[in-house]
């Protein structure tokens, strides 16, 4: 019996140390945004839950390869700001975010040596999201069909097409692991994701005019492209805006952020099999 335990144990060495350098995971924290509807690089009072799955395979002591799924909610509301001329524009927004993303850490110490260690991460991620706004009844209204700033629209050809609500971003940040058992690592990590986008948000460039914006997209569009003339509107409600007016800023792309506590499983034993038990020690042949 010890002779086919041995023998099966050894069989299964190699699954076992292909197992140990693979880890499984999840994360839960918070997302935030940075773009037209915030002054602040990240406004703490719109920050939204996140969550997320991730699988992670290190290659050696010190590299890591990371991919995962991730899903966080960003908003803004003009209100909150402390300019009065974003206030009298009074546009706001929220979107959910769901994101794919893969990439690789650079460890800075052998956790299995330290028990811990910081790390620096970077990648690339494909997401997907819809602006929508609320209304007085506190309906969502979907904001890109309404070509907000004359997208799609043939007297404004210079806008183009409607924007795609799926793009790419550069995650990228800092984090830290803790080996809390052989199996389990207990982590921190703030993430940033710059877009190649400026429309996260919905705004990015001019206003458009108010009567053609009208004839094509109809009242609604016109009501949340500029939504400063809104009886709850802080101070004395203004008037549409010209056309070419400013409404936001196409200088700086929007950016997202994910923050949160991660936690991870070992499959198999400890990296490079220093944490796992010499199971033929146990059977003499």
């Amino acid at each position: 019996m010890k002779k086919i335990l041995g023998f099966v144990i050894m069989l299964s060495t190699p699954l076992m140390s292909i197992a140990q350098d693979w880890h499984v995971g999840a994360t839960a924290g918070i997302s935030n945004y940075s773009g037209d509807l915030s002054e602040k690089r990240i406004d703490f009072r719109y920050t939204r839950p996140m969550i997320g799955l991730f699988v992670k395979k290190d290659i050696n002591r010190y590299l890591t390869l990371r991919a995962g799924g991730t899903f966080g909610m960003v908003a803004a509301n003009d209100r909150t700001n402390a300019s009065i001329a974003l206030q009298s524009r009074n546009l706001s927004f929220s979107s959910p975010v769901w994101e794919g993303h893969i990439g690789a850490e650079l460890n800075f110490f052998d956790i299995d040596e330290k028990g811990f260690t910081p790390y620096l991460f970077g990648g690339v991620a494909l997401f997907s999201f819809y602006p929508t706004a609320k209304d007085s009844l506190g309906n969502k209204i979907r904001l890109r069909r309404l070509s907000t700033e004359g997208q799609g629209l043939p007297q404004y050809p210079e806008r183009g097409n409607q924007y795609s609500l799926y793009q790419v971003s550069i995650p990228f940040g800092a984090g830290f692991k803790y080996l809390f058992t052989d199996r389990l690592t207990l982590g921190f990590e703030i993430g940033l994701r710059a877009t190649f986008t400026d429309y996260l948000d919905d705004v990015s460039t001019t206003y458009v005019d108010q009567n053609t914006l009208l004839a094509e997209r109809g009242q609604l569009a016109v009501d949340y492209a500029y939504r400063g003339d809104e009886p709850d509107t802080k101070g004395v409600p203004g008037t549409y805006p010209l056309d070419g007016e400013k409404r936001g800023s196409a200088k700086y792309k929007d950016w997202y952020t994910f923050t949160g506590l991660t936690i991870m499983y070992r499959l198999g034993g400890g990296s490079d099999g220093r944490r796992t038990t010499n199971f033929s020690k146990c059977f003499k042949m």
